[in-house]
């Protein structure tokens, strides 16, 4: 790949950690919000960002500056557009504001630009479906914090070319990322797919009394959660052999839950207004110190094993 011209239209939590990647790896990034306090905010965030990585060992010092330089800021969507070779959205998860987005992206950007959507949940055919050249639009859901973790979901749109899931494929692999290929538009993508069937049955056993939220954590933390990293589902079922993972199946599989309506669980919570961090309360009880520890601690490990990758490069 070359370098090429970067727009991302959005500058919160998600669309300033995505350009600082591009930023990172020589790229020219122009993003775009509706207000110079927002972009100017973006901009300290980078900052704050990379010198995090430089404390832990992921970048050298020399790479703060010019990666800062290469961002530019801009309120005028029009200029955001037309130069870029790439465009990435980066705002609220809403199908009109999208797609209304998509439609004067489409009109304003140069016809060989790819635009991308990083939505995590939403139809990329249905955020495309009110513009012309919809051959180019293409879904890119980035993982928060996206400048550490390495996933990027790039989604097959109904009417989505090959070239443009080729051109932002090795994209994304030029600039670090670990690019996987969704070849079907379908709810929850790939990864989201596979956590929320998880999560389900987790709500199940604690709705169904078989274990209580804080053992339902331990029980994944301390057994397959410790593998998944290095052995996953599909390598697992080779390895243990798929006349196993047969009989297994066939045995508990009719025992899983297979709701299609959220956990009673949560719904009890949500209606006494027990909603986990936000309110001190949730499936478990926590102290302000508490959350401030396990969003650390989170923090730590991805820093952690994104230093180690780096060290491994």
């Amino acid at each position: 790949m070359g370098k090429e011209k970067i727009a991302i239209i959005g500058s919160g939590l998600m669309g300033h950690g995505i350009g600082q990647i591009f930023a990172v790896h020589g790229h020219d990034v122009l993003l775009y919000d509706l207000r110079e306090e927002l972009l100017g905010k973006a901009l300290d965030n980078i900052r704050a960002n990379l010198n995090l990585m430089v404390k832990h060992g992921i970048y050298k010092e020399d790479v703060v500056e010019p990666a800062l330089s290469r961002v530019r800021t801009t309120t005028s969507l029009e200029e955001a557009a037309k130069d870029a070779d790439f465009i990435l959205e980066a705002v609220v998860e809403n199908m009109e504001i999208k797609q209304n987005l998509f439609r004067q992206l489409d009109e304003l950007s140069r016809p060989e630009a790819v635009l991308a959507s990083n939505t995590s949940v939403m139809s990329i055919t249905e955020i495309a479906s009110k513009s012309a050249n919809r051959a180019r639009i293409v879904g890119t859901h980035f993982w928060n914090p996206p400048y550490l973790i390495p996933l990027v979901e790039v989604v097959q749109g109904d009417d989505t070319s090959m070239a443009a899931v080729d051109f932002t494929m090795k994209l994304l692999e030029s600039a670090g990322k670990s690019p996987i290929h969704c070849c079907k538009d379908v709810p929850g993508f790939v990864a989201n797919r596979m956590q929320h069937a998880l999560w389900r049955e987790a709500m199940y056993i604690v709705e169904q009394g078989i274990a209580d939220a804080a053992t339902v954590d331990k029980a994944v933390r301390l057994s397959f959660g410790l593998r998944l990293p290095i052995l996953a589902p599909m390598e697992n079922a080779d390895m243990v052999g798929l006349d196993l993972t047969w009989s297994i199946h066939d045995y508990i599989l009719k025992h899983l839950c297979n709701d299609t309506r959220p956990s009673k669980v949560i719904q009890e919570r949500v209606d006494a207004g027990k909603l986990g961090f936000k309110t001190g309360e949730g499936l478990q009880t926590w102290t302000e110190q508490q959350i401030a520890d396990s969003r650390l601690q989170l923090q730590r490990y991805l820093l952690d094993v994104t230093a180690r990758d780096a060290i491994k490069r």
